[in-house]
């Protein structure tokens, strides 16, 4: 009879440039109060000491793996860690990022009670339920024989940012096995060299990519015949990444905003507006919406202008009515009273 304790969790982590965190990072995760883990290091050519604190980590400690390759990108050395895991479940972390104690405890127990295929953690991101279009890596915890099921879906190599977004909104059009964990607290740790910041000095590349992301989920709804049933789920994830983080919230210049509102009205045009039902457009927002109609970004800019507008006319005459009905509801009082003393 075996004494190798089954592991329940896999945590999966790429490991880059990040030895002034990293330390905290492993501990953070060993002294979970759920013990039957897994920690997998996937350092990817970091040109810093994280190989050399790794290989401390894995000779110390029995439940930690130690993986090197040559520098290939945060999504193939997710890619390689899934290789390797051997948990019940999986969950992808960042190398500087650190987790609250219960973190793996309670989001394994929120997946057995439930069954599901995938728990959704933190409270921000219910805020999406039950329209959960995609998730980045913090708030995915993955049951590892649904990933094995669909092998051709993993993090798109070469692709960051929204390798995390293509990577869980493909699987979650695939389950509906879904379960949440409010209590999951993820520790962000704020430095100058975090991705976030990084991608904004670089804009022409991020939005390169975008043609790249449309063809992934073009050939991923098309291999498993989705464009009727979900395509909702590929509107929100078009509104959400490309066009509210990347058109509207990135620093564009007028030939940047051209090419994207190309690349991003051809697929809405080719996939959206056939398939999306009315009751869907609905769900949309009005900027959206508009975004699709216009012919270029300065009617887009127009036809967000005339919106504002026509709201704002709109709200001042309802402020107006409202007040008449309050006058005419305060004349009416005074009316009563007035009557009343003269009836007595």
């Amino acid at each position: 009879m075996s004494n190798i304790t089954p592991i329940k969790v896999s945590v999966v982590i790429p490991v880059y440039n990040v030895e002034n965190f990293l330390e905290e990072t492993i501990q953070s995760v060993l002294e979970q109060s759920l013990g039957e883990i897994e920690v997998i290091l996937v350092n990817d050519g970091s040109p810093d000491n994280c190989a050399n604190i790794c290989k401390a980590f894995a000779e110390k400690n029995r439940r930690v793996t130690f993986i090197d390759q040559t520098n290939q990108g945060v999504s193939v050395a997710r890619n390689n860690g899934l290789k390797h895991a051997t948990g019940e479940f999986v969950f992808f972390m960042d190398s500087d990022d650190t987790l609250d104690r219960d973190f793996i405890r309670t989001s394994y127990n929120a997946a057995k009670q439930n069954e599901a295929d995938m728990v959704i953690i933190g409270s921000y991101y219910l805020k999406r339920l039950p329209n959960v279009h995609s998730l980045p890596t913090c708030a995915q915890f993955w049951r590892r024989s649904f990933l094995l099921r669909y092998p051709d879906i993993r993090f798109p190599e070469g692709l960051q940012p929204c390798e995390d977004g293509l990577f869980s909104h493909q699987l979650l059009a695939l389950t509906t096995q879904l379960a949440t964990n409010e209590k999951g607290i993820y520790h962000y740790r704020q430095h100058a060299n975090q991705n976030h910041i990084k991608v904004n000095e670089n804009v022409e590349k991020v939005i390169q990519q975008v043609p790249v992301w449309l063809a992934i989920l073009e050939k991923f709804y098309r291999k498993y015949d989705l464009f009727q049933t979900k395509i909702l789920h590929l509107a929100l994830f078009i509104e959400h990444e490309p066009f509210e983080i990347r058109y509207r919230d990135m620093p564009l210049n007028s030939e940047q905003e051209k090419f994207l509102h190309s690349h991003i009205k051809g697929f809405a045009e080719k996939y959206l507006v056939p398939n999306l039902k009315q009751a869907d457009w609905k769900l949309l927002s009005k900027p959206f919406r508009f975004f699709i109609q216009a012919e270029s970004p300065a009617d887009f800019e127009r036809l967000c202008k005339n919106y504002l507008i026509r709201r704002k006319t709109q709200r001042k005459i309802l402020m107006l009515l409202t007040k008449l009905v309050f006058i005419n509801s305060i004349k009416q009082k005074f009316r009563r009273k007035i009557r009343d003393k003269f009836d007595r």
